[in-house]
């Protein structure tokens, strides 16, 4: 079995066991509160009445006692139909809270029965525990975060993926160990051949897929773009909004939230396997993915960030595209290892901080706008890096940056704060051509390779104090704030 000991406690919150709870609280109450069904009864019946005899006899005044009396017996007769009324409301009410609890009931077991299937050795029923728990959440819209909350305890469980066909041994990663679903260690550990374990690894490929299938097929509010009714787009009923994502450590494959709405994500040190897709993907709330690792190639264009988000640390050991994408609030990718990254006209509208981030081949952030501060500080490029007709809104620090290829600053506007790039190494050549700068410091800065600032235009203060140029001096550069030894400008 894979479900840990007891159902109550293999659900996160401890959901069924409180759903038991309040029905035995209900039936509880019930048992001591008899007389006050009673009381509502009772009460507005003697009320009515005694209003209905009290206006009777002042309207119509009765002189002889056959008309008082018949004027009782009307108030009584109303006093009557009311209490048939209230009867009946309370009927009808008890009615719908038994149905109502029979349901819960039912939805318990439902809902623990498909936990326990989560632990079952077969893959087959694994994928039906899946199916089951998609069905309760989708006929019980406030069971769905729990629901929810179920799959990602599974996907975080470890797990390694199968040997790649003609490959001696796994090549998988396996999450670290967290508690999520976990086997209990049997009497007896059967002997396993690596063709029987490579089996097992497959089939459970096949169920995390479902999970993950489950996951996107309902965080995306509309009909996909590929369809026809993509000129009439649409809410999917099954649509869940308002869910939160915890894959902490989770080892996933071929992930694709595409289009998908979430609140809350949550993907710190998860490894992605094969490529993983956020296009156009929202998320409302904080998005976390510090520490993760994306094997394959990861994209993330025109997604919007609504809340902070947080990429610290990542590695990207293929291709990172982030085109177009939104950041609403404060982006941290300090310390992040890119391949070749693509951040072409991305939206900064908070802090934008790359502090050490290490871009081993290409970097494109042409256009882009950081409409906040900007940190490059410490990072290194190792391929090419353009920057061309990039804006920066507030401080842009480049101070200690390594530039192993091309440097590309072509028509870049630095419109406010302050610009740094004291200590940069730009090992190749740089081009500032048509660049725009307000006040910029350039301290201790080497330029190793061809530079140009042709057309460059600086608005404020200048600093070149002790910089180094291998090659020709541009005619822009103070040469008096040059260190000894530099070549004559050009």
């Amino acid at each position: 079995m894979r479900a840990v000991d007891g159902a109550d406690e293999s659900i996160p919150g401890g959901e069924p066991g409180r759903l038991r709870d309040d029905h035995l609280m209900r039936r509880s109450r019930s048992g001591t509160s008899w007389w006050r069904p009673g009381l509502t009864v009772v009460v507005p019946v003697l009320l009515s009445t005694a209003a209905a005899m009290t206006v009777l006899i002042k309207v119509l005044a009765p002189g002889t006692a056959q008309e008082r009396l018949d004027a009782i017996r009307t108030g009584l007769a109303i006093g009557a139909g009311i209490g048939a009324v209230i009867t009946l409301a309370l009927a009808l009410r008890r009615q719908q809270a038994t149905e109502y609890d029979a349901t819960e009931r039912r939805l318990t077991e439902l809902y623990v029965k498909a936990v326990d299937q989560l632990g079952s050795d077969k893959a087959a029923v694994r994928h039906g525990g899946f199916y089951a728990l998609e069905r309760v959440a989708q006929d019980n819209p406030a069971h769905r975060q729990t629901i929810v909350d179920v799959i990602c305890a599974y996907l975080r469980s470890p797990y390694t993926p199968p040997r790649a066909p003609g490959s001696s041994k796994l090549k998988g990663l396996r999450a670290p160990l967290r508690p999520g679903w976990a086997r209990p260690l049997p009497d007896t550990v059967p002997e396993t051949t690596p063709k029987d374990a490579d089996q097992e690894a497959r089939q459970e490929r096949e169920v995390r897929l479902t999970a993950q299938r489950i996951l996107r097929d309902h965080l995306q509010p509309r009909t996909p773009a590929r369809s026809w009714m993509r000129w009439f787009p649409r809410p999917v009923r099954t649509f869940w909004p308002d869910i939160d994502i915890d894959v902490t450590d989770a080892t996933l494959i071929d992930f694709d939230l595409t289009n998908a709405i979430i609140r809350n994500a949550r993907f710190d040190n998860a490894q992605f396997n094969g490529d993983a897709s956020f296009e156009k993907a929202q998320f409302i709330g904080d998005a976390s993915f510090e520490k993760a690792q994306f094997i394959g190639a990861a994209s993330f264009e025109k997604a919007q960030f609504g809340a902070a988000a947080s990429f610290s640390r990542a590695q990207f050991k293929s291709d990172a595209w982030f085109s177009k994408v939104q950041f609403n609030d404060n982006a941290w990718f300090n310390m992040t290892r890119f391949g070749s990254a693509w951040f072409a006209e991305a939206q900064f509208n908070g802090d934008a901080l790359f502090k050490k981030a290490q871009f081993g081949a290409t970097a494109w952030f042409d256009k882009t706008q950081f409409n906040g501060n900007a940190s490059f500080k410490e990072a290194s490029f190792g391929g090419i890096a353009l920057f061309r007709d990039a804006r920066f809104g507030g401080s842009a620090v480049f101070n200690g940056t390594r530039f192993g290829g091309i440097a590309f600053f072509n028509g870049t506007r630095f419109n406010d704060g302050a610009i740094r790039f004291d200590e940069a190494q730009f090992n190749n050549d740089v081009s500032f051509d048509r660049a725009q700068f307000k006040d910029a410091a350039f301290d201790r800065a080497q330029f190793n390779g061809e530079t140009s600032f042709d057309n460059a235009q600086f608005n404020g203060e200048a600093s070149f104090n002790e910089a180094r140029f291998s090659n020709a001096v541009p005619n822009e550069v103070p040469r008096s704030q040059l260190s000894s030894g530099d070549s004559a400008p050009k």
